[in-house]
């Protein structure tokens, strides 16, 4: 497992699921397209490293890096 964070721009990852926290965010991120097994690729990171602009699903989102912490992923190589 790592963090969102963790990944550099053209790198993919995996969702493998969610902290435990905020179950309205869960529900946010999950009509965002990150369910568990889904696929993204990192496009950019903002210079301080947040927000993080990520594609998943054809769509182009970005995250905010405390919302970023919330995801468990892993990198696919």
């Amino acid at each position: 497992m790592t963090e969102l964070a963790e990944l550099m721009p053209g790198e993919r990852g995996r969702v493998c699921g969610f902290h435990k926290g905020n179950p309205e965010y869960k529900q946010r991120l999950l009509a965002m397209g990150f369910t568990p097994n889904t696929e993204f690729t990192v496009i950019r990171k903002a210079p301080l490293g947040d927000p993080i602009q990520v594609e998943v699903r054809n769509f182009q989102l970005s995250l905010r890096k405390k919302e970023a912490e919330f995801l468990r992923i892993e990198r696919v190589l």
